[in-house]
This record gives structure tokens, C-alpha cells and sequence, in this order.
């Protein structure tokens, strides 16, 4: 046998192993960056709230850390501060998750309009507000509610009209909410609209010689057929809003109405740091991320449904 053929099945061999290890070479990077800022970091949360700092030692003993079990756990979940925050919360999302998607949903069918005049320069307008920093629009309009500063107010009173209290106990989700709105409404867009270039015209043009309109066409054509990227943005909203905790604490210092544990994730940052209870704070955010995993895998399964049955 000559050296050629014998060293074919070697560089064969070798040449096999080159795909196989290039895409982790190329993920390492991401990987190493999961595991130390995500992976890391959850794993030392779960461990936390197991735990809880114990004097032992008796009256001049010291503080240790002693194992608790799931006493962590049956704290937060019957914590009436949690729950209230959760009730809050809650509000805070239906009246923001509703309007940001309905509000995306109009502007991407207004701009998948035929003939429509300056898309491009109202789809960069709509979008621009999502690429500014959540404290500097909460301040924005945090000036924009003060009764002081309020330009609407001012207009109000101008005509004989009473002021409206933004940054009152009733008034203050709507004004969350607005600034969520303003904020959310660009990337949603984005997404519909994207989805709604990605339809055949031919289907269209075949509705409208059929003498269907604009309005049955967006109706009975563009919006079940969007569905599925609407249910994203449905995910995406969901997510925002259980993240919730810039605007309220940016606003915090303009209102009243907004206490420390007005959103959760404000009651775990007070519990973690202003009360040094890191292990309950630990366990309320394994909660919260549970029951926002638990969210999400139900909204991509129905997702993934719906994608199925459309392709079937």
C-alpha cells in the first residue's frame, strides 16, 4: 500500500473534524459570555433563596448563613406587598399591552397602504422614540405631567377646562402606560410591518378584482396572516411589562403615588438593597422568572400551533 493511500482515511478523518468544531469556535464567545453574566449569576439566585442570614451564637453571637428550604418561597408568595404589586402591575399591563400592539398594528396596515405618501419617512419617525433611553423619556414626560410645567394642562385651563392629575393615584398608570406606549409602539411596528411586506401582492390584487376594499382586504387578508408575528410582539409586550421598573422609578421622585414597591421588580431591588434581605429578594425574582418563563412557552407553543396548522 502506498503512503498516499494510507494517509487518505487520516486526512479524510481531519478534514471531518474541521466543520464539526468550527461553529463552536465561533459560539465560544457567546457561550462564555451566557455562562458568566446569565448562567452564573441565576445559579447563585437560586442558592440565595435557600438560604437566609441567622444570628447564631446567642444575643452576641453572629450572623451566618443557615439552609431554610422553601421558607424563602412561602414568604414571597404570601407576601401582601408582592401581591399588590403584582394587582398593580397587572393594571399597568392592560391598559399598555392593548394599545401598543393595537396602535402598531394601525400604523403598519397605514403604511402597507398602496400609494401611501412619505412611508419611509413616517416609519423612521415611529420608530425613533423606541431608540431613546427609557430614563430620559420618563423625564420627558415626567415635566410633561407636572402640573407646573404640564403644556397639556396649560391648555386645558387655557378654555376653561379642569387640569387633568397625571401623576395622581388614578391617573398614574395611564401615564406608565403612555410612556410604555410611546416607547414600545416603533419596534412592534416594525415587526407587523415587516410581516405584512413578506404576503404575496398577487393576493391582493386577486381581493381587489374580486371587489373587495382596503378595509376587508386588511381585515380578512393581512391581519390573519400577520397573526403569528403579532403573537411575538404579544410575547415581547409581556416581557416589557413584567420588566417594568425604569419609568416607575424615574417617576418616582415626581409623584406620590409611586411607593417603593409600587412594581415587583422595584419591591425586590428595596428588599435586596434598602432592607438587606438578599435571600427573600432572591426568591421573589426566581418567582417572577418562573412565572415569566411559564408565560412565554405557553404564547411560543400556541405561536408554533398556529405556524403548523398555517403550513399544513
Amino acid at each position: 500500500m502506498s503512503p498516499a493511500v494510507a494517509a487518505a482515511p487520516v486526512r479524510r478523518r481531519r478534514d471531518s473534524t474541521r466543520p464539526r468544531l468550527a461553529p463552536w469556535l465561533f459560539l465560544s464567545p457567546a457561550i462564555v459570555l451566557f455562562v458568566l453574566f446569565l448562567v452564573i449569576p441565576m445559579g447563585y439566585a437560586i442558592y440565595l433563596s435557600f438560604v437566609a442570614l441567622r444570628v447564631e451564637g446567642g444575643a452576641f453571637g453572629t450572623r451566618q448563613q443557615v439552609f431554610v428550604g422553601l421558607e424563602n418561597y412561602v414568604d414571597a408568595l404570601t407576601d401582601p406587598e408582592l401581591l399588590a404589586s403584582l394587582g398593580r402591575l397587572a393594571t399597568f399591563g392592560v391598559i399598555a399591552v392593548p394599545l401598543t400592539l393595537g396602535g402598531a398594528l394601525l400604523f403598519a396596515l397605514l403604511l402597507d397602504l398602496p400609494r401611501v405618501r412619505f412611508a419611509r419617512f413616517s416609519r423612521t419617525a415611529i420608530f425613533v422614540p423606541y431608540a431613546v433611553p427609557g430614563v430620559i423619556a420618563t423625564l420627558l414626560w415626567g415635566f410633561m405631567y407636572l402640573p407646573t410645567t404640564s403644556p397639556i394642562n396649560f391648555l386645558l385651563t387655557s378654555v376653561g377646562l379642569p387640569p387633568i392629575d397625571f401623576l395622581g393615584p388614578q391617573g398614574i398608570y395611564g401615564s406608565l402606560a403612555n410612556i410604555a406606549i410611546w416607547a414600545g409602539l416603533g419596534f412592534n411596528m416594525i415587526i407587523l410591518y415587516t410581516a405584512l411586506r413578506s404576503i404575496p401582492v398577487e393576493m391582493y390584487e386577486a381581493a381587489r378584482l374580486d371587489g373587495a376594499g382596503e378595509w376587508q382586504i386588511a381585515w380578512r387578508i393581512k391581519i390573519p396572516l400577520v397573526a403569528p408575528a403579532l403573537l411575538l410582539t404579544l410575547i415581547f409586550s409581556l416581557l416589557g411589562t413584567l420588566q417594568a421598573y425604569s419609568e416607575p422609578t424615574t417617576l418616582k421622585s415626581l409623584s406620590n403615588s409611586i411607593s417603593h414597591s409600587f412594581f415587583p421588580l422595584m419591591k425586590v431591588y428595596r428588599d435586596a438593597f434598602g432592607l438587606d434581605n438578599v435571600s427573600s429578594a432572591a426568591a421573589m425574582s426566581v418567582v417572577l422568572a418562573l412565572g415569566t418563563l411559564v408565560v412565554s412557552l405557553v404564547l411560543l407553543r400556541i405561536l408554533q400551533r398556529r405556524t403548523f396548522e398555517e403550513a399544513k
